[in-house]
């Protein structure tokens, strides 16, 4: 699934997305249910909770992926409204931006796989393209992912530490997401979420080690190098033209890396899933995507690209 090249970009106004891709759920995905006096309690809430949403007749799957979703952009877009009549200092205000985006992200993703896993890439990639245009317009200054400040520090526009802590912030809100789907797919609505809450899960990588690093690095550098263009060039529609680029790429991903394309992604949905170790999952999904989007910098700063993509529009000027 494909939602790393696709985050929010405060330079270029695009989003840098990656992908999960259809497998089951996460690390956490393989946590154990409560036992004893809490199980009960649980057990008992989900029972109720299932009868008044109806679930004894179980909506369409894709119905509820599509309300679930919903529910998940219209809570965090709350969230936003909230946290800028709250907080007054911009900083912390930019953190928790961050922290709310890769909620949002990384909730929407986990849904991502469900439809992945049920309808196929097609009916994925048809959601993800909508909800890209949708976080482009409304993350505002937030990016969701690590490697646009990497590129923030390269550029001179930040230091390491600030890049850290906002990553950590992201982190911590794509890693927070998990308990919130676990929770809606434990009340079992639709068919496709019986047992996902606390199934195991298993890589994406289907390719070697060294293969899904240089996948994940390549498409990412192509992503942003595409987005930064479209930024400058501002043409018409630019966000859904970013937009199809960026799920393009995903899905061309998607059966040999997952199409990630972000780190916090990556490690929200997939770490510590069987299949790969703790150094492997670094190497793809870390470093293979951030070196990719230090190279986007330089490569499209070169002037020979300079020159194909703006030559005739420097000689008009």
């Amino acid at each position: 699934m494909g939602v790393g090249c696709q985050n929010r970009n405060r330079r270029s106004g695009e989003l840098v997305v990656g992908s999960p891709q259809s497998s089951a759920a996460s690390l956490r995905a393989m946590a154990v249910p409560p036992s004893g006096p809490q199980k009960t309690f649980l057990n008992t809430c989900l029972k109720l909770c299932r009868r008044a949403a109806g679930a004894s007749t179980m909506l369409p799957s894709l119905v509820v992926s599509a309300l679930f979703i919903l529910l998940t952009l219209v809570l965090a877009n709350g969230a936003r409204r909230l946290l800028d009549r709250l907080v007054k200092d911009s900083f912390m205000r930019l953190l928790l931006q961050e922290a709310i985006a890769a909620f949002e992200l990384c909730a929407c993703c986990f849904e991502l796989i469900i439809v992945a896993d049920n309808f196929g890439v097609s009916a994925y990639g048809i959601f993800l393209f909508l909800l890209t245009i949708w976080w482009a317009f409304n993350w505002g200054d937030a990016t969701a992912c690590p490697y646009t400040h990497i590129e923030d520090v390269v550029l001179g526009n930040t230091d390491i530490r600030t890049a850290v802590l906002i990553s950590a912030f992201e982190l911590a809100g794509g890693m927070i997401s998990f308990k919130y789907v676990q929770l809606l797919w434990s009340l079992e609505i639709s068919e496709t979420h019986r047992d996902r809450a606390f199934g195991e899960c298993f890589t994406d990588l289907q390719v070697p080690v060294l293969y899904g690093a240089a996948i994940e690095g390549t498409a990412t550098c192509l992503c942003r190098i595409a987005s930064n263009a479209l930024s400058e060039f501002k043409p018409r529609f630019s966000t859904a033209i970013d937009s199809f680029i960026s799920t393009s790429l995903v899905v061309a991903a998607f059966d040999y890396s997952g199409g990630y394309f972000n780190p916090v992604l990556a490690t929200s949905l997939k770490y510590g899933c069987r299949g790969n170790t703790l150094i492997e999952h670094v190497v793809v999904y870390w470093v293979g995507a951030s070196l990719g989007a230090v190279a986007s910098v330089f490569v499209y700063q070169h002037p020979t690209v300079q020159k194909l993509l703006f030559g005739h529009k420097e000689k008009e000027e």
